[in-house]
């Protein structure tokens, strides 16, 4: 079967990228479970169902796509193939008490939306490997100070450790995507305590950059007195100078 433009996905081809994302998981023969995202035609599939010490299911919402892995890998599609879209899926549920991991060559258009998704199942997905656009990847796992740092920067590294793995170049899919993609890897922080109140964290992340280019003392405004904001030397940073910790002081300042 050939890839279709009409899927709107670009299909890895390149046997020793797929090996190498799935052999960058490190944890998953200690949960002894992984979901893959998008699985497509099954590249990335086959070299992670080739670990005994796991089990591995995947989650597709292209029927095309499920009818393929359906006809070339009948009995990994027949128990652990769930036709659905990932954003719809209940994966705590789905797994119970179980910790599992998760993989994929994200879709571009949902890739920040998985990212959010890791976030809030941490408690259940000690790592995370995944290939998203370059572009996502850089924002990350930037450090503070960068130009790409940012809400999802200080949120994902706030709950895990971030790594960049390997970059990997538009000839290595059918059709070549017009940009690069990168894959990186997220392993939880165990035992971490935020320090603050979560949704007070996030709200006071999300308002910060939500107008980078100003300091925090003209962002944060409504939710700090006067005085402090004019004495206290945080606030005449602006957001992108933060790291997770100093966001955490500043919501305890509240």
């Amino acid at each position: 079967m050939q890839a279709k433009k009409s899927f709107g996905q670009h299909f890895l081809k390149d046997e020793l990228i797929a090996e190498r994302i799935a052999e960058s998981l490190l944890q998953a023969n200690q949960t002894g479970c992984v979901l893959e995202v998008g699985p497509g035609m099954g590249m990335l599939t086959k070299y992670l169902i080739a670990h005994p010490e796991y089990e591995t299911f995947a989650v597709e919402a292209d029927r095309d796509m499920v009818e393929y892995l359906a006809k070339n890998y009948a009995e990994f599609a027949e128990k652990h193939l769930i036709p659905k879209d990932f954003l719809d899926f209940d994966a705590p549920a789905f797994f119970g008490e179980r910790q599992f991991c998760l993989i994929g060559n994200y879709p571009y258009n949902i890739s920040t939306q998985i990212l959010f998704r890791l976030l809030d199942w941490r408690n259940q997905i000690p790592e995370m490997v995944g290939m998203f656009q370059k572009e996502v990847a850089d924002r990350i796992v930037s450090k503070p100070g960068s130009r790409v740092y940012g809400i999802t920067s200080v949120l994902a590294q706030a709950y895990f450790k971030t790594e960049y793995l390997f970059t990997v170049e538009p000839g290595s899919f059918i059709p070549p995507p017009k940009v690069v993609s990168a894959v990186i890897r997220l392993t939880r922080k165990d035992g971490f305590e935020l320090g603050c109140d979560e949704k007070r964290f996030k709200t006071i992340v999300k308002t910060a950059f939500g107008q980078r280019r100003k300091m925090l003392r003209n962002t944060l405004k409504p939710f700090f007195d006067n005085e402090l904001l004019m004495s206290d030397p945080y606030f005449e940073k602006r957001p992108e100078t933060l790291g997770w910790e100093e966001y955490v002081a500043l919501a305890n300042k509240i």
